[in-house]
């Protein structure tokens, strides 16, 4: 079916090209021009995928006929597909947790085994996840994460502390951050992932505290804000062994 498309404008002349057009139904944006053809050029062009074609319009024709506000409709992805961006970042994936508890811990043996006050067996926990971690930090990348606790601590946060243990051999940089701090830096109050610093992968609980989906977040914009977030929070988090220590 073909689209309903309204022409938006051109910078050069009624009939010339570059143009911009906006698809009535679905909001997107067609922007024809010159395609960029230097192989050089294409080289360092990042994310260009399978039969997308590069093209080169002026900055003007953007500020002058792209849409100017937009409704933005939340990109949610499955688990599966949330679990392979583990392995296709390229860098860095850091984490924020803010939560007092999360119901998928509670169910664990593990969980059982600390509120028994039992010391915690991790060895042969999540052992495809373990060996997937060691794998992508072998290759050079980054795992780290900053989680926000109360005060005094829930048993949820203490229960996170002492898993510390397990996610810092497989190569997790983990730091605590007291809650007032948190508050104090205007940290977001959501958990998320942020994938070099380009992408952030958002979790939504339920009122019970189950994860119920992700949606990713690739704005600019947005992503700048939960970086900045990222940088305030790494700077006064604390080493999970040293905050342990001072409890």
């Amino acid at each position: 079916m073909a689209r309903r498309l309204r022409f938006n404008g051109t910078g050069s002349g009624v009939n010339g090209c570059p143009a911009v057009h906006e698809d009535l139904d679905t909001g997107e944006v067609i922007i024809h021009g010159p395609a960029l053809t230097d192989p050089d050029d294409i080289a360092r062009l990042r994310h260009l995928g399978d039969g997308e074609v590069p093209i080169v319009v002026p900055r003007e024709l953007l500020v002058d006929f792209g849409p100017k506000e937009v409704t933005r409709v939340p990109n949610i992805i499955g688990l599966d597909e949330f679990d392979r961006l583990f392995t296709q970042f390229k860098h860095t994936a850091w984490r924020l947790e803010t939560r007092r508890r999360y119901a998928s811990d509670e169910s664990t043996d593990t969980y059982a085994q600390f509120l028994r006050g039992e010391p915690v067996d991790w060895e042969g926990k999540d052992a495809e996840w373990c060996a997937e971690r060691r794998e992508q930090v072998a290759l050079g990348k980054r795992f780290e994460r900053v989680r926000v606790v109360d005060s005094p601590p829930t048993p949820g946060q203490l229960y996170l502390l002492d898993n510390a243990r397990r996610n810092s051999s497989v190569g997790e940089d983990i730091r605590q951050l007291w809650r007032t701090d948190a508050e104090r830096l205007q940290l977001p109050a959501e958990d998320f992932w942020l994938f070099d610093s380009r992408l952030v992968a958002r979790l939504n609980f339920d009122d019970a505290d189950n994860l119920v989906n992700v949606e990713l977040i690739t704005e600019p914009v947005e992503v700048n804000r939960y970086a900045q977030a990222r940088d305030a929070a790494t700077h006064y988090a604390v080493p999970y062994g040293t905050f342990a220590a001072n409890l």
